[in-house]
């Protein structure tokens, strides 16, 4: 009876140690993905809000056509793409054309008093910042799973039911990491 058990006895707690870690990387796997639908969710809050936007602006800036066109290009690349690198590449690009558009008030003071664009940008700087809180969870989950899967022993585990490393949501370029400055 002793011999079975010093021989089933190590046998079982491997087992039960990779039923364990499996469970866990599940969890933190579903955890990354509730992250990034988080980001999600806020990124079509945004997408929902440009049009309005762009209308407001199109209605007082009648030569500004190749900011709009970009906006929706970028727009429309970017509610077809997946959680990737290039949905993020999207965003920045969004990102950096929504500041084109707030610089254009810069030069259209009618623009720049009127009621509907001044709450769109207030709309669109909570939005800013949900998505900033949201990308801040999402890393956060990505860099907890991507550490249980390059750490040994549970690697090991990781490796044979191929789980794989995500990516985190990163800015792209290094003027995007500044605060915006908005004015009215």
């Amino acid at each position: 009876m002793t011999v079975a058990l010093v021989l089933v006895g190590p046998i079982i707690l491997l087992i039960l140690y990779v039923i364990m870690t499996y469970n866990g990387l599940i969890s933190d796997k579903n955890h990354v993905e509730e992250g990034w639908s988080g980001i999600d969710v806020q990124l079509k809050k945004r997408h929902n809000l440009i049009p309005a936007l762009v209308e407001t602006v199109k209605g007082v800036t009648k030569h500004e056509d190749s900011v709009f066109t970009k906006i929706a290009e970028y727009r429309a690349k970017s509610l077809g793409a997946g959680p990737s690198q290039e949905k993020q590449k999207m965003e920045t690009a969004i990102t950096s054309s929504l500041k084109s558009i707030f610089a254009l008030a810069e030069s259209y003071p009618e623009l720049k008093s009127n009621t509907n664009f001044q709450e769109l940008q207030e709309q669109l700087g909570v939005i800013e910042d949900e998505i900033s809180m949201s990308r801040r969870y999402y890393n956060g989950t990505v860099r907890d799973f991507n550490i249980k899967i390059e750490s040994f022993p549970s690697n090991l585990v990781a490796k044979k039911f191929n789980f794989e490393k995500y990516e985190f949501f990163e800015l792209e370029l290094e003027a995007q990491r500044d605060m915006p400055e908005v004015n009215f």
